[in-house]
């Protein structure tokens, strides 16, 4: 079902983990939705993230027993490992110059950011910091852009990231923040309840 509104997107998205094996995701519409994650904020606007994309058997295949053999890997139509940039100061010339192009920022105003980006990138924790904060929002606009598209998800942190790594090739530029599976349901995903958000909010005085 495509849910256009975004709050039943947002009320009606669960994690599912029993997929339909047979259900195919068109790569278009996997395209579509990751440029919608791409959309998510960043700082800076440097998109700290990178989307290692599984989208066939075999590479799924490939990935199970680094996932701890979760069924849900292989019988999802795709899994995205949502990497985080550790180098992402490095996206500041192709960030900012076309809007220099554009006339939208000044070179004075793009030097005061590179230095401010240069700044933070050169203390020690901020580029996993940022790493893992960043990519967790594109992550978190990828699960409700496949909901809203009528596709389910499912986040995973139970998964050997060296591992990963190791097998796929990927850069120590990155490092993985979460697995996300996407695919049709075969059973309607656990309904879990939340915490009355008043336990959850403090009114700074």
């Amino acid at each position: 079902m495509i849910l256009e509104n975004i709050f039943d997107a947002m009320r009606e998205r669960r994690s599912t983990k029993s997929y339909d094996s047979t259900k195919e995701i068109a790569t278009d519409e996997l395209v579509e939705i990751l440029q919608l994650a791409g959309r998510a904020p960043s700082a800076w606007n440097l998109q700290q993230w990178h989307f290692l994309t599984f989208h066939n058997k075999e590479a799924q295949e490939k990935l199970l027993p680094i996932a701890y053999n979760q069924q849900q890997i292989v019988d999802a139509s795709a899994v995205i490992a949502v990497l985080g940039d550790l180098e992402a100061n490095k996206n500041a010339d192709p960030v900012l110059d076309p809007s220099i192009e554009k006339g939208e920022m000044t070179h004075e105003l793009k030097d005061i950011l590179v230095r401010q980006i240069e700044g933070a990138y050169s203390r020690a924790l901020y580029p996993r910091d940022a790493a893992f904060s960043n990519a967790s929002l594109a992550a978190m606009q990828l699960m409700l852009a496949a909901k809203g598209k009528g596709w389910d998800t499912c986040p995973i942190g139970g998964f050997n990231p060296q591992k990963l790594m190791e097998e796929f090739h990927v850069s120590d530029r990155y490092v993985p923040i979460m697995l996300i599976t996407i695919g049709k349901p075969i059973q309607e995903a656990r309904k879990t309840d939340r915490l009355d958000i008043k336990s959850l909010i403090t009114w700074a005085k």
